[in-house]
């Protein structure tokens, strides 16, 4: 396994962990902004292990909730650079090792923003929808070449974003969950493994929802 972000310290520690528990591990630190750091990374990866056989690209940013009209063209560029055209650059050097390998899964991460309108987040919701037309497109192009391409559309995890608040600014969120909790880390990464492994062998090009049913209640 490798672990790729642009904190060295966060993946070192987690490489550490995944070794101390008999796991194989290794960290790449990478800005996915950078087409020859994020091709030097598939690049180290081969080198390690001979091959790339499922990619999961999960980078994600963005500036706090602004209307539309008052967010900066940095900010929205910052938005569009990093969600989408980050996960483009990860799936084209991803893409030729699979092919060399003989194929794999890749898992992109979109969000239930990539589904629906969210006021105030103007950059991040329309990236988060490209995200998920790029993985289509994907899906298309390398399916009957051996690569399965499928996107995941979380609900509110439990991240450290989320960890941070006050219990009841949590509840106030998980009121908006029919399944009536917030989600867990653990749960997405389980849904992961399940589309990168052969149990999802005939799933190529859906959009896989993590989110406690709320997208089934619509807008």
């Amino acid at each position: 396994m490798v672990l790729a972000a642009r904190n060295e310290q966060a993946i070192m520690l987690l490489s550490d962990e995944i070794q101390s528990a008999g796991g194989a591990a290794m960290a790449v630190p990478v800005d996915i902004g950078i087409p020859d750091s994020v091709e030097m990374l598939i690049r180290k990866t081969v080198e390690a292990y001979g091959r790339l056989d499922g990619a999961f690209n999960n980078a994600a940013g963005g500036p706090p909730p602004t209307p539309l009209a008052d967010l900066t063209v940095g900010d929205f560029d910052q938005s569009i650079a990093v969600n989408i055209r980050g996960t483009f650059l990860c799936m084209k050097y991803e893409i030729p090792a699979m092919l060399a390998a003989g194929g794999g899964s890749i898992v992109n991460m979109s969000s239930t923003a990539g589904l629906r309108g969210v006021p105030g987040l103007a950059g991040y919701v329309a990236s988060k929808h490209a995200i998920i037309g790029l993985t289509k497109v994907a899906a298309l192009d390398y399916g009957r070449r051996g690569i399965r391409v499928n996107a995941l559309t979380p609900g509110p995890i439990v991240t450290e974003r989320l960890a941070a608040l006050e219990p009841g600014e949590r509840e106030k969120i998980s009121a908006f969950v029919p399944i009536g909790r917030l989600g867990r880390p653990e749960e997405v990464a389980a849904t992961v493994a399940w589309l990168l492994s052969e149990q999802s062998s005939f799933i190529n090009g859906a959009v896989i929802p993590v989110d406690g049913g709320k997208l089934a209640a619509g807008a």
